[in-house]
């Protein structure tokens, strides 16, 4: 141990993104200006779609690709409890009812045949979640909503840069929305961008985020209800600098990734992250604890060593609100909240030193042990 402290996550910031803020700030146009454009379009051209709607944040990404689906009151939307609240929120804010499906234990994502099963006619569409960044079954649910006549939303927030069998997420024939909260593979402090290949979708969204501002740009006339749900200049700013080098920030996570599957694996009690057919977009380091583990308690333990750690993600159903709102119980989603009880973030970040993971799997080889021996899981 080397007595230091290691952070959770930390956003990688340099020269360039200072130059490109500064930038803004000199030319007095901080919002609706000129570098929020090229964000957008920079961004659309690495995906490969015609257009990128930046906004606030990815849940106001969300929220506003179901507003426009047209999604309300008496109206269901089927999706994951496995995923930060945003998720579900979005759907709230719409006057809509959450319904959630069960989760595969290995992708952690919604199980196809669950989404199915979740169907009820007032079910009106399907919010795919992306988590952990590993693409969900897209083309199965693509399928499902098509013989249901269902809209789709796509929350890959976490998935920044991600794709299902090459095919970059974004580009599957419904808007995608990522967000770049500080945490994120790219960051632009807060913030989201959607993506789509619809010419009156993008239009529509715009003028949503500018609160309904009318289609030819008129100053001061809106001709819908909007919301403020604008990204500035001065975060776009930050963004084109990352966007510039993402391709080397991915390359980090990977790497230090691959040095956590090695040692993870090596570590009783402990499951290295799946890595399946499809390639995992790394957002976080999040391997799952034995069964019976109280990982709050190991969290602790690492807490007190210098090792920062989460439980993450907490189930949406069991949220407080929502136990409040719904009267949802443990025991709903038995796959969901098995994961959701063992799943543990560490440390992770795309400048983290080879040398910074070795201090982490130690800790975590030091203090799992005799958590192990009180459920008896050795």
């Amino acid at each position: 141990m080397t007595g230091e402290s290691i952070p959770v996550a930390k956003p990688v910031i340099g020269d360039r993104e200072r130059e490109l803020v500064d930038e803004v700030l000199r030319s007095g146009q901080l919002s609706l200006g000129p570098m929020t454009r090229r964000f957008e379009r920079d961004f659309a051209a690495r995906i490969g779609t015609k257009h990128a709607v930046a906004c606030s944040s990815g849940t106001a990404g969300l929220h506003m690709c179901l507003h426009a689906a047209g999604i309300g009151p008496g109206d269901e939307v089927i999706t994951s409890s496995f995923s930060f609240v945003a998720s579900a929120n979005a759907v709230l804010f719409t006057g809509a009812d959450v319904r959630f499906a069960e989760v595969d234990p290995l992708t952690f994502n919604m199980d196809p045949a669950a989404v199915e099963a979740a169907i009820t006619p007032r079910t009106k569409a399907i919010e795919i979640v992306d988590i952990f960044g590993y693409p969900a079954e897209i083309p199965a649910l693509i399928d499902i909503a098509e013989r249901h006549g269902l809209a789709i939303v796509e929350d890959a927030c976490q998935s920044i840069d991600g794709a299902y069998d090459g095919r970059k997420l974004g580009t599957w024939g419904h808007p995608a929305v990522y967000g770049f909260y500080a945490n994120k593979q790219l960051t632009t402090a807060e913030g989201g961008i959607i993506f789509t290949d619809d010419d009156d979708l993008a239009a529509l969204l715009s003028s949503l985020s500018n609160q309904g501002r009318s289609d030819d740009g008129a100053w001061l006339v809106h001709s819908r209800l909007g919301f403020n749900y604008r990204l500035s200049d001065v975060h776009s700013a930050i963004g084109v600098a990352q966007l510039e080098r993402l391709d080397d920030m991915l390359a980090g996570r990977r790497r230090v990734a691959a040095w956590y599957q090695e040692r993870v694996a090596g570590i009783e009690g402990l499951t290295p992250m799946y890595e399946g057919p499809q390639e995992r977009s790394w957002f976080v380091y999040a391997p799952r604890v034995a069964d019976g583990v109280d990982r709050n308690a190991v969290i602790r333990d690492l807490d007190a060593l210098g090792i920062a750690a989460k439980p993450y993600l907490p189930c949406i159903h069991l949220q407080p609100m929502y136990r409040e709102m719904f009267g949802y119980e443990p025991g709903l989603l038995p796959v969901t909240e098995a994961i959701s009880a063992s799943t543990i973030a560490l440390p992770f970040f795309p400048e983290m030193r080879e040398d910074q993971v070795d201090t982490v799997c130690a800790a975590v080889a030091r203090v799992l042990p005799r958590h192990l021996d009180a459920v008896g899981a050795r």
